[in-house]
């Protein structure tokens, strides 16, 4: 079937940018190309959802272009921050952004590639995704999403028939490659990369760009673009914790201006309440550490006024900066009222019991997952004793925004730890048997049905 002309609506505001913000590239030529995985339900927002699977693979494998959009794809260019240390060689480096198109919310989205081929900025790198990578993504997003944390979205998983070599796992390994739906590519290091360059009319222009196509207001204002780029990360920042989700690399260009988490690498879910879980290997001083997640993105947010400080006077960058903590208070306790299934009641109350909820999951070592299954909708069993008491004596003061009538309340909380994605991995690797990621995905969604308003 051909592309729903209801449903998909394409733009193409990226060329308004100009040719100094990415460079044309080609996707590579893949010995083939097998569908191993299409979101529907991501792909019905913007209208693609009625493909063919030979129009998919053509359109998510072999880049043939869509409709109405980007004429090619482009790799953008950026620099950023990676664990605190400024890197100028930055970019695009095994991947690009090839359409553009509104979404059932009338967001502004991006359709980008992770393992396309190489571009002007892939350095030593192939260009190219693992599946193993490709298949964490899918359950990372899934995940993600399903926990009310803003996302982005797999939308196609495609093995390519290359065999790939790699450090960090056995290899030859298969390759793949990934199309996410994003809502913006443009990152806190994209504007980064222009203050280094001093190039003060491109960064007009992208603030103008940002605030008109991805917050829809007609403004030039550099500091009202951190005003809200500030309320979308402190938000996003908040329900990191209440997921228990540590990204892994919240370097500033895996920030972007949206505040919706994409590009994952080495995530982990946290088994239970320990501020120090890091998710990757290399981060050897704990930088990006589950309890200091907060603190990272808000680092990052302040790189974004340093270089907006070049178009901008201090004061209103700096008011604007102020607020992340202000800011995330209230979201984080939004964040923990929403998963423990209860309406909020008021400020102090709300503030007491979040409080009283990571402290008890801190001290206890009870699992994440399995406390919010047990307590939602405010009722704790008598199971929990100390130190919950204060917890269930808070809880006895809220309603539930939700019952518990939904069939996944009568079964087992859904987690994605890492001993169980390794479990979903083996039987592709072994057998080519994607059954447990199907199943995977399928509970995922059970569950975030149960859980959603």
């Amino acid at each position: 079937m051909p592309i729903d002309p209801q449903a998909y609506r394409p733009e193409a505001a990226l060329l308004t940018l100009g040719d100094a913000f990415f460079d044309p590239v080609a996707p590579a030529d893949f010995p083939e190309t097998r569908l191993r995985f299409r979101n529907d339900r991501a792909a019905a927002q913007v209208g693609l959802d009625t493909l063919a699977n030979e129009e998919w693979l053509r359109h998510f494998g072999r880049f043939a272009p869509l409709p109405d959009t980007l004429p090619q794809p482009f790799a953008l260019r950026y620099h950023g921050h990676q664990f605190r240390t400024y890197n100028p060689d930055l970019g695009d480096g095994r991947g690009f952004t090839f359409a553009q198109m509104r979404d059932d919310r009338n967001r502004l989205m991006d359709l980008g590639t992770k393992g396309s081929g190489q571009t002007p900025w892939s350095r030593a790198g192939d260009g190219r995704l693992t599946l193993k990578g490709g298949v964490r993504e899918i359950l990372a997003t899934e995940m993600l999403e399903a926990l009310n944390v803003p996302t982005s979205r797999t939308l196609s998983l495609i093995e390519t028939g290359e065999q790939l070599q790699r450090g960090d796992e056995p290899s030859p390994t298969r390759s793949a490659v990934l199309v996410r739906l994003n809502h913006s590519h443009v990152r806190i290091g994209s504007f980064q990369r222009l203050a280094y360059d001093r190039d003060e009319a491109g960064l007009r222009k992208l603030v103008g760009y940002t605030l008109r196509n991805l917050y829809d207001e007609d403004s030039d204002d550099p500091a009202r673009l951190l005003d809200l780029v500030v309320g979308r990360t402190a938000r996003l920042a908040a329900r990191y914790m209440a997921a228990g989700f540590v990204h892994g690399v919240l370097n500033s260009d895996n920030i972007n201006v949206t505040g919706e988490s994409f590009d994952y690498g080495p995530w982990r879910f946290a088994p239970t309440w320990d501020p120090t879980l890091t998710a990757a290997y290399f981060d050897h001083q704990g930088l990006y550490a589950f309890g200091r997640q907060p603190e990272a993105i808000h680092w990052d947010v302040m790189q974004l006024a340093v270089a907006l400080r070049q178009i901008a006077e201090s004061e209103p960058l700096v008011a604007a900066l102020d607020q992340f903590g202000p800011r995330y208070q209230p979201e984080v306790t939004q964040a923990i009222l929403w998963r423990l299934g209860v309406r909020p009641c008021d400020p102090d109350s709300d503030r007491d019991l979040v409080q009283a909820t990571e402290r008890a999951l801190r001290t206890s070592g009870v699992g994440i997952d399995r406390f919010f299954f047990d307590a939602f909708g405010g009722n704790l069993p008598e199971t929990y004793a100390e130190p919950w008491t204060e917890v269930r004596a808070a809880l006895a003061s809220y309603g539930p925004r939700k019952d518990r009538s939904h069939a996944y309340w009568s079964g087992e909380p859904c987690s994605m730890l890492i001993d169980e994605v390794e479990a979903i991995w083996a039987p592709i690797a072994e057998h080519d048997d994607w059954t447990l990621l199907n199943d995977k995905v399928a509970a995922i969604r059970n569950m975030g049905d149960a859980l959603a308003e």
